[in-house]
């Protein structure tokens, strides 16, 4: 079946909240994109959208995400044949079928009428008739699941399941967007604010963190690189919950400090402005290009960049030195504690993923803190709420490191005197769901 050009179809669509989203869906589907990234691109590139459709993208977009299986078994109970494969066919239908079951605001045929229209001019007459015919008889079924039910319906049960097992009832819902005090994720992001600098007025009057001195929170309006003082290094972008891992180190001026899974260095320009510019930091990276923007991330920041190492930390700590006093391992995991935020992990992961990826961030634990002196510390975390990938991956260490209270006082308000592991979540601290474990080496 043909398409038209991406040009024609713009010309003919004007941009809308409705086409915004349905672009989103499409690359979340046919790219693995994030849609928070997704979205965000797209708001940028039209600027012209007024708040109210940027608003309603967003909610179409997370909703959707976090409704698919229910949205997907309604429409096929329509569809005797099934749904077609083709990705912007079934965004369209997605975001139509999300509003009649869901948005009361928005009239049902004006629903319907844009998505047939949408599908029309980037595919078929045809294909346009065929989404005529399943979103009319979804609108004429009456059926309005509740919204908290679908989100549930939409879980595999095992990660359900999984997720309670590890938080609980409540911060579960919360996690997958069931609970409507955690709807404010995609509303609002947060923001690290640099040390001893000048801040820009809106940065100034923003709301206050909850869990990290550092953050403030802003409402979530495109790229934030475009903002002022961004440029100058004023502040980072960098999730509340982060900045609480980073922190969570203790690092002291002229420590010598490892950042073991450094990425593109958030934490890492967090723990540069802790040690002290004289300090022996270094950070490692299986990925030699994340590296790279680090060193951009310093630059714009105004700061001693910290010493490079790429390095399979699966396989051993290969040319990084010894005798860190602290060592940072952020570990791969499965992101389950990230799912308000980015919904589509949920339908992406797998039963067997926790337990997978749990055995590789055991090695690169292994491999980081063997790099600690005797008796350095050592801080554990990943964005997952999932026992398999948090507290029973310091058992497998236990031969090597051993559990030692937090001694950071930036956690003073997280974590009682003589706790060593800290579990972060949206109901109790409004960020993501990460754990952290503070160890010694042996």
């Amino acid at each position: 079946m043909g398409t038209k050009p991406e040009a024609q179809r713009t010309r003919r669509e004007p941009p809308n909240a409705r086409t915004i989203a349905a672009r989103v869906l499409e690359r979340v589907e046919r790219d693995g994109a994030y849609a928070a990234a997704a979205l965000d691109t797209e708001i940028e590139r039209h600027p012209q959208l007024d708040l109210r459709d940027r608003a309603l993208a967003t909610e179409i977009v997370y909703g959707v995400q976090r409704t698919r299986r229910a949205l997907v078994s309604r429409l096929e109970q329509h569809a005797p044949r099934g749904l077609p494969k083709d990705t912007v066919v079934v965004a369209h239908l997605l975001v139509a079928a999300y509003q009649l079951c869901f948005l009361d605001r928005v009239p049902g045929h004006a629903a319907v009428d844009a998505a047939v229209s949408a599908i029309k001019a980037s595919r078929s007459p045809k294909m346009g008739g065929f989404a005529n015919a399943v979103l009319r008889k979804l609108a004429g079924s009456g059926e309005r699941p509740g919204r908290e039910a679908a989100i549930v319906e939409s879980v595999a049960p095992w990660l359900l399941e999984a997720l309670k097992a590890s938080v609980g009832d409540a911060e579960a819902l919360a996690l997958i967007g069931a609970d409507p005090a955690a709807s404010f994720a995609e509303a609002r992001t947060s923001v690290r604010v640099a040390r001893d600098h000048a801040l820009p007025e809106w940065l100034r009057t923003a709301e206050p963190g909850k869990a990290s001195p550092l953050a403030r929170l802003v409402p979530r309006a495109g790229d934030l690189r475009r903002r002022e003082g961004y440029a100058e290094g004023a502040f980072t972008l960098e999730e509340e919950g982060a900045q609480v891992v980073a922190l969570a180190l203790g690092a002291r001026a002229g420590d010598r400090v490892l950042d073991a899974c450094a990425g593109r260095g958030q934490k890492t320009t967090l723990l540069r402005e802790q040690v002290g510019s004289d300090a022996e930091l270094w950070a490692a990276d299986l990925y030699p290009e994340k590296l790279a923007a680090q060193a951009r991330e310093f630059e714009r920041l105004g700061l001693v960049p910290a010493r490079t190492s790429a390095v399979d930390l699966t396989v051993g700590a290969g040319a990084l030195p010894e005798g860190f006093d602290r060592v940072l391992v952020d570990a791969p995991c499965t992101g389950t504690g990230t799912l308000r935020r980015r919904p589509e992990i949920a339908l992406r992961l797998r039963p067997e993923d926790p337990e997978r990826l749990a055995r590789t961030a055991t090695a690169i634990l292994r491999s980081a803190a063997s790099r600690a002196r005797p008796g350095g510390r050592v801080v554990f975390a990943v964005c997952s709420v999932l026992g398999a990938e948090a507290e029973r991956v310091l058992e497998r260490v236990s031969d090597l490191l051993e559990p030692v209270p937090f001694d950071a006082p930036e956690l003073a308000a997280l974590v009682s005197p003589g706790e060593t592991t800290l579990r972060l979540s949206p109901l109790r601290h409004g960020t993501d769901g990460f754990f952290i474990g503070s160890l010694r080496r042996r």
